[in-house]
């Protein structure tokens, strides 16, 4: 069967791009079917949004050139310390530190804005000629045909070929279309999101405070600023986000503390609502999912792109040594591959935030002093402190070579 792509992707965000890269690099054709109007999330002007990205998943950007563009607008993270917390109290005197000394590779990770790292892959992605992004259409069919799959797009055209990969978030229309269920539940959370200007320097430290309603976390960014990602119950979500800036100010600090000075807005404000949904498969007849569409997490580590990343970095893997072997890359058995490499760690990843998430939200007096010590006890013990590091640096288990830093 004659495919007008090798593989085509519904779904522009990060995850969609970088697998698009990958593939296209590799010699296979790529189409990207991408919602949004073009270059809508890659303003020149900050919004706010940034991402956490793992040593390993710097490491793919790097495998498939989009790191040079970015590097100067990241900010490397050197430490990252958790501890429990109460409003005005400050952390707990037994907490968890990472630093990136203690890593064989530095830092532990890099914080970069939504608009540099976006437009970074909109420029890579119109450079490969190997690669078609279409943006501003949806797909609202498909079809599994002999030999392939088809898509009909909102206007109106149809495409083909061997592969359907979904990178349309949690409520994936591919997974649905496809067949594939989900399971999951609420957490009767909400994330509030801003970026915060600060008096004085952070000194690349993250930072995680474990607080009774949900965990805020603290990352820094380029210059004297840093995003707050501030887990709470979602009443107190929807109250707070009601407030006028400088009153949801007053409510932050006493939780956000004085370690940094004085603290201001430096961006717009957001909130979306918390929830775990896992697809039942990662794969169906021609169709594979990845990012969101496979595992929507919790963001109390700032590892949901990363999953994602990790399931690009597999899926390309898989993807290209099949056609180098012959095979049809959109076959159940070779789709099945990427599952078994991928659905373990993602749904153990997944289920382990939810755990910690269920187990610091709270202030149960018999469960505060029992994780306070839990985590003294990780960070009094080396090997295991270096393991948890590894762990959250992308760094553990078999790693596919783009989070290696090759190409596959």
């Amino acid at each position: 069967m004659k495919h007008d792509s090798d593989v085509l992707i519904a779904g522009g965000g990060l995850n969609g791009p970088a697998l698009a890269l990958a593939l296209a690099q590799a010699g296979l054709t790529v189409t990207v079917i991408d919602a949004a109007p073009p270059r809508a999330r890659a303003e020149p002007a900050f919004d706010g949004r940034a991402y956490a990205l793992a040593l390993a998943s710097q490491k793919l950007l790097a495998a498939t050139g989009v790191w040079p563009a970015i590097a100067d607008r990241t900010q490397p993270m050197m430490e990252v310390k958790a501890s429990d917390g109460r409003p005005g109290e400050g952390a707990a005197p037994l907490f968890l530190h990472f630093d990136s000394r203690e890593l064989d590779q530095s830092p532990v990770g890099y914080m970069i804005e939504d608009r540099f790292l976006y437009a970074a892959f909109l420029d890579a992605m119109e450079a490969e000629p190997n690669l078609t992004l279409i943006r501003g259409t949806a797909v609202t069919a498909q079809e599994i045909v002999p030999g392939g799959v088809t898509v009909t797009l909102s206007d109106g055209r149809t495409l083909s070929g061997a592969l359907l990969v979904g990178a349309d978030g949690r409520r994936s229309a591919t997974a649905e279309r496809a067949g594939i269920t989900r399971e999951g539940w609420g957490y009767g959370q909400t994330a509030l999101v801003a970026a915060i200007a600060h008096e004085l320097p952070h000194e690349g430290i993250a930072h995680q405070f474990f607080m009774p309603t949900g965990p805020l976390a603290i990352l820094p960014l380029p210059g004297n600023r840093s995003s707050i990602v501030w887990s709470e119950t979602a009443e107190n979500a929807r109250i707070i986000a009601a407030l006028s800036d400088e009153d949801f100010l007053a409510v932050l600090r006493p939780r956000f503390g004085d370690f940094l000075g004085r603290i201001s807005l430096a961006g717009p404000r957001f909130s979306y609502p918390l929830d775990l949904t896992l697809a039942k498969s990662y794969v169906a007849p021609r169709i594979a999912l990845i990012g969101d569409a496979a595992h929507g997490v919790h963001p109390i580590a700032g590892q949901g792109l990363n999953l994602g990343l990790r399931d690009v970095a597999a899926l390309a893997e898989v993807l290209v040594e099949a056609r180098r072997r012959g095979e049809d890359i959109g076959a159940i058995d070779v789709l099945e591959r990427y599952q078994s490499w991928r659905r373990f760690d993602g749904t153990t990843l997944a289920l382990g935030m939810d755990t910690v998430n269920r187990l610091f939200s709270n202030d149960n007096p018999v469960l505060r002093p029992v994780r306070d010590l839990g985590m003294g006890i990780v960070q009094a013990i080396g090997p295991l402190r270096r393991g948890f590091m590894r762990q959250a640096a992308g760094l553990s288990g078999p790693l596919p070579r783009l989070l290696q830093g090759r190409r596959p």
